[in-house]
């Protein structure tokens, strides 16, 4: 064979090499795959908090089906990519780093709890890869020491929005002028709450006459609420969870006690009327991201197509998981572009985003200005009282 031919024959080898190679590294889905958009999800689904993971989950499920079943998003698929983290902290930045070193993700939903999402974070700081919490409240989620983590963002409101919150609906709907603030002592979630309240209700005229305290697992709180009617307060703010939230208005009522109590999203369970009783709750009401009895036709349009796909009412959870899909889609359709960097970049100037629980604007710490949610109990269910801007 001739030189020519031989040089020949190597080119075609080398063509059909360089072939290999690309189909090869074309075979290997990454976040600018040219037919699908690979969004993360590091969820809750099982474990202690698995109900919340699933409910927020199924609400980004929804919403990525609605919007790939219109065509999708610059022309192509959105992927969920879902890690179990089994709702431990440990196993979140296990999730973190598996999603973005091996399924190449271009964003990731989750953690759901604070603590989880604090804990995995830093993984996506450190690659770059920017994270949506739905329903982390913690305010430390994204600023930390002071200083915004810039690739960390929220859809829902953080802990000191709830006290700001109720503090402008006991002044201006309940009309209360003196406010009594009984805090879980052992939570620091009640603490924050109880400032951020203290300080909107003395700025809107309002007095703080007292402030009681106790501790998760307490059975009888009624040496302190002996002192609390004496003070004879027109409301009560108890910051708290359910369990001790219903314990408390049952003995408080058995004590003759009648006025409001108002509180926060930690009284969002059905058991808090098996502790309390349905009759002590009455007269009771406390901030939540949303209702699903809200008439927005936004709401009903989004519990009707819940309803229809799960067969259940939807919680807060599964509405701001809905609600962080929906960021995730007007980010990625504002940027053009599924590259994590650009994704990053239209996230910090979501503005006037109309999701399931209102508005959506981020200010500079990546939290949402939106409106909050009041919840009155009735008969130990719950209704839609009112939404509150602060």
């Amino acid at each position: 064979m001739s030189r020519k031919g031989i040089s020949f024959t190597a080119l075609i080898v080398a063509v059909a090499m360089l072939g290999l190679m690309v189909a090869g590294c074309s075979s290997t889905p990454s976040a600018s795959d040219s037919k699908e958009i690979r969004i993360g999800a590091n969820i809750e689904m099982t474990g202690s908090v698995a109900n919340y993971g699933k409910s927020a989950f199924n609400g980004i499920q929804l919403a990525f089906k609605e919007v790939n079943a219109a065509g999708g998003v610059l022309g192509k698929q959105i992927k969920i990519i879902q890690a179990d983290n089994k709702s431990e902290a440990s196993e979140a930045t296990n999730a973190m780093t598996k999603l973005i070193t091996q399924d190449k993700v271009s964003l990731i939903m989750g953690p759901i709890t604070s603590s989880n999402a604090i804990a995995a974070l830093q993984v996506a700081q450190d690659n770059k890869i920017p994270v949506i919490t739905p329903t982390g409240t913690n305010a430390k989620i994204t600023v930390d020491n002071g200083k915004v983590r810039p690739y960390v963002f929220r859809s829902c409101f953080i802990d000191p929005f709830q006290g700001v919150v109720m503090a402008n609906f006991a002044t201006k709907t309940l009309n209360a002028k003196t406010a009594v603030i009984y805090i879980d002592n052992s939570s620091d979630y009640s603490k924050n709450l109880a400032e951020s309240f203290e300080a909107q209700f003395v700025k809107n005229g309002g007095t703080v006459i007292g402030k009681e305290a106790f501790l998760q697992k307490d059975q009888d709180f009624k040496s302190t609420l002996t002192k609390i009617k004496a003070l004879n307060p027109e409301t009560i703010f108890i910051p708290a969870y359910y369990e001790e939230v219903g314990k408390i208005a049952k003995q408080a009522r058995e004590m003759g006690i009648s006025v409001p109590f108002i509180g926060t999203d930690g009284w969002d369970d059905p058991k808090i009327a098996e502790v309390a009783g349905a009759a002590a709750l009455n007269n009771t009401f406390f901030s939540n991201h949303y209702s699903s009895q809200d008439t927005d036709p936004n709401i009903v349009k989004f519990v009707e197509a819940y309803k229809k796909e799960y067969g259940q009412e939807p919680n807060a959870f599964a509405a701001l998981g809905y609600d962080a899909a929906l960021m995730v889609v007007d980010s990625i359709k504002r940027a053009n572009s599924a590259e994590p960097e650009k994704i990053r970049e239209a996230l910090e100037k979501v503005k006037d985003l109309q999701v399931v629980t209102g508005k959506i604007t981020l200010d500079a710490n990546h939290d949402p200005i939106k409106s909050g949610v009041v919840i009155e109990m009735k008969d130990g269910k719950q209704t839609f009282k009112e939404k509150i801007n602060p």
